[in-house]
């Protein structure tokens, strides 16, 4: 037996979006976190500043997550 295409229906289009925009969101906040960890793993290791690359990292951490929280319901399509 052979599967028959068909067209999507509105409802599906819509759920295969949202988790298309959630799949993008965790993949630019995985790359954002990472960068921000290596550039303070470089900062601490190279510039000898071990202490500020903390700070830093506690804080952009905290500033990524709570961004990516309160812009969640903004970046959905119309």
């Amino acid at each position: 037996m052979s599967d028959i295409p068909r067209s999507p229906t509105a409802g599906e289009v819509e759920e295969h979006m949202h988790s298309y925009f959630s799949f993008e969101r965790l993949v630019l906040f995985a790359v954002l976190h990472v960068t921000l960890t290596l550039c303070c793993a470089a900062l601490a290791f190279i510039g000898h500043v071990p202490i500020v690359a903390l700070i830093f990292w506690l804080g952009g951490t905290l500033l990524l997550l709570a961004g990516f929280t309160l812009t969640g319901h903004w970046s959905q399509p119309e």
